[in-house]
């Protein structure tokens, strides 16, 4: 089976890293502080997976959606066929195989790189560490602080669970078939504070914040202003754009206390 078959396809809009010393550089950038199991995310034709799988001590499952690859991880591979798993990531759950700590690491698919990111922050008590390959312009969004444009929903979400750092760019050219657009790789690490507020109350404040994000909060966050004092809850005269992560776990807590 030919490489450069898979390398002309686009269905999964997926885009195949061919820089080995990329390659090895991203896997590097995994801890193993207190896990030794990963879990990567759409390997493609498996350029990660071969630095992934030098270290005998770690467990290494792939989770991949296109058949043709799976049969090509197969053959190339020395992985237990139990190791990889033929699954849409959105739609998979850890407990299924009963994974309860490990990482994720990945070349996300851009289409859905920000649906990934969810989908960690859904099961992030089992996944102490992330790293992975987004389009620039995500990363600087996950990256991004408050009075900052690219500041939103991503940004306070996965802050609020994670410690993030933006790692390095990566071009164009170490890709096939080549975007048109910068990717870059970021790190995403555990935070070890427990949120002492409600998650699902959080995601909805947080949403519904920024999909209005020139209204002052006491307006984008109507839904909630029937509660027993709302407008003394804090922050309600500041923009979505212009409360920290810790203001808005503050916000939500107020909201949450009055409920």
């Amino acid at each position: 089976m030919q490489m450069h078959k898979f390398f002309s396809k686009k269905k999964f809009d997926q885009y195949f890293l061919k820089d080995q010393n990329i390659a090895k550089k991203i896997v590097n950038h995994l801890s193993f502080e207190n896990y030794n199991t990963v879990v990567e995310v759409g390997p493609g034709l498996g350029i990660l997976t071969r630095y992934l799988l030098t270290n005998p001590y770690n467990h290494v499952f792939l989770i991949e959606i296109d058949e043709e690859l799976i049969y090509f991880l197969k053959k190339n591979f020395p992985i237990s066929k139990n190791q990889i798993i033929h699954r849409d990531f959105l739609k998979w759950n850890p407990e299924e195989i009963r994974l309860q700590n490990f990482a994720i690491i990945g070349n996300f698919p851009y289409k859905i790189s920000s649906q990934i990111l969810f989908h960690i922050l859904r099961y992030n008590q089992y996944i102490p560490e992330c790293v992975g390959m987004f389009q620039k312009e995500v990363a600087k969004r996950i990256t991004s602080h408050q009075g900052n444009k690219t500041y939103g929903i991503l940004s306070v979400l996965v802050q609020t669970f994670y410690d993030v750092k933006y790692l390095f760019t990566v071009k164009e050219k170490v890709f096939f078939p080549i975007p048109n657009v910068q990717s870059a790789v970021i790190s995403l690490k555990r935070k070890n504070d427990p949120i002492y507020c409600n998650k699902n109350m959080l995601f909805q404040c947080v949403k519904i914040a920024f999909n209005q994000r020139r209204k002052k909060l006491k307006n984008s966050l109507q839904l909630f202003n029937h509660i027993p004092n709302f407008y003394e809850i804090p922050f309600l005269n500041k923009r979505a754009e212009e409360l920290s992560v810790k203001e808005f776990l503050q916000l939500t807590k107020e909201i949450e206390i009055r409920k």
